[in-house]
């Protein structure tokens, strides 16, 4: 059996501001509103449903990490640093202001406006290199 992820929801404290900094920073189109979802699609058809919480709920942060080439890692990595915004190398955000070379390759962290914890890197952890 061949078994593919699909979507998931992300929660969000406010669903366009979430799903409009997620495609402005990672290049993407537009959100499409899907029942009470902002969907962004990134590659194989895979989406990313920006729920809005609830006012009184907290949102738990998560982790999302994205397997970029080298061009979509610079792309995403210079809106990041125009935006004049924080990022680390590692996850527990002890390497401000920089990147990691894990496995030959490059990688980052990041939050978006609901404190989730987004990742770009362009080799997959234990690859190698």
């Amino acid at each position: 059996m061949a078994i593919s992820f699909n979507h998931t929801i992300v929660a969000a404290r406010n669903r366009e501001e979430s799903a409009n900094y997620f495609t402005d920073v990672f290049g993407l189109a537009p959100a499409q509103e899907f029942g009470p979802f902002l969907a962004v699609t990134v590659e194989h058809g895979v989406s990313l449903d920006f729920a809005q919480a609830p006012d009184d709920q907290d949102i738990h942060p998560q982790h999302y990490a994205f397997l970029v080439d080298e061009a979509d890692f610079d792309a995403i990595y210079d809106r990041i640093v125009r935006r004049g915004q924080r990022h680390w190398a590692d996850p527990r955000g002890a390497r401000p202001g920089e990147i990691n070379h894990h496995d030959g390759g490059r990688g980052v962290y990041f939050q978006d406006p609901s404190g989730h914890y987004l990742e770009i890197i362009t080799r997959p952890y234990g690859s190698g290199g």
